[in-house]
């Protein structure tokens, strides 16, 4: 529900007098007129970031006493783009715990509500906040799928660190011992052999001589789901075009079809390293734009793109 004007703004100005006087500010947050009278609810801020199209909506909680705990269902309202904000994921940015080193923890969400480990290019738009925010060159985060080491290049774009890269069965994980280089499990699809990878998340790459002529909203749920993956999977279809770039489209678990993935696009150019169809920094063309991946000599993948601020806005109702 949006507020009328007047009590949105007497309710900020509630909300400032209550912290300037460190009141509680319990009343100023969740004061909603409604047809029926008063009722409680939490106003809760967020921002809309993108990254080459992959959409966010992120919950900024650093200085928030309480965790915010949403219900699947109310996740899946606030991403739903007819009734909701509309986004890919949800993602919640939250204070480091105490003594540790690392500047601020990372929650992520699914559009269809399930938590997911990582993120790519959630991750570069948190860092271009937090790097707007300190003016700092480096930052380190933490997310369920590991910590994550962030660096602000002279270009303005974000480096992502995303760690070692993972290519045995058990660590994707699959339920089956298999060849990670060669899953031949989806020939029936029309699609080739598959490389399965992990990069804080499970990817499976498929590398075609024609992107365009494969159906990627007809099958990316089928290999999703499939009872090789016990995790669900991120499905990549990629077109080589030389040994230094490649073509990419991504169905995202419990998301769909999406203009990028960050970790999609760091497995596909690690797989097509594998596979000895490329070498050296690879340049990934995604729907929504360009990601640059290096996969170092050390093991880890370093994923650099863009990320922007697309809009703010206050939440005042959501499903029980």
């Amino acid at each position: 529900m949006l507020l009328p004007e007047y009590l949105y703004q007497s309710c900020a100005k509630l909300r400032r007098n209550s912290l300037s006087y460190g009141r509680l500010t319990t009343m100023a947050d969740r004061l909603v007129i409604n047809a029926t009278g008063f009722k409680e609810f939490e106003m809760l801020p967020f921002l809309k970031m993108q990254g080459l199209g992959n959409d966010f909506v992120i919950f900024d909680r650093r200085r928030e006493s309480n965790p915010l705990n949403l219900t699947p269902a109310q996740i899946r309202y606030i991403s739903d783009r007819r009734i909701g904000v509309g986004c890919d994921q949800l993602i919640m940015i939250e204070a480091a715990f105490e003594g540790s080193s690392v500047d601020a923890v990372m929650r992520i969400f699914n559009a269809d509500g399930s938590q997911v480990q990582t993120c790519g290019n959630a991750t570069r738009c948190v860092g271009k906040l937090l790097f707007a925010e300190t003016g700092r060159a480096e930052l380190t985060l933490d997310t369920l799928g590991g910590r994550l080491h962030l660096t602000r290049t002279e270009a303005g774009m974000v480096a992502v660190d995303l760690g070692l890269v993972k290519t045995e069965w058990q660590q994707i994980p699959l339920a089956q011992m298999r060849d990670s280089l060669a899953i031949a499990d989806f020939a029936d699809l029309g699609l080739p052999l598959g490389v399965a990878t992990n990069v804080g998340n499970p990817h499976i790459s498929f590398f075609v001589a024609d992107l365009e002529a494969v159906d990627l909203a007809r099958i990316g749920p089928i290999i999703e789901n499939h009872r090789l993956f016990p995790e669900r999977i991120n499905v990549g279809i990629a077109e080589i075009q030389d040994r230094s770039q490649m073509r990419l489209r991504v169905w995202e678990r419990g998301v769909g079809l999406t203009r990028a993935c960050g970790s999609g696009a760091t497995a596909a150019w690690v797989a097509a390293i594998r596979l000895g169809l490329g070498q050296g920094e690879g340049l990934v063309h995604l729907d929504g734009g360009d990601l640059w991946i290096d996969w170092r000599d050390d093991g880890h993948a370093i994923m650099t793109g863009t990320a922007s601020h697309s809009f703010s806005g206050t939440i005042t109702d959501l499903p029980q």
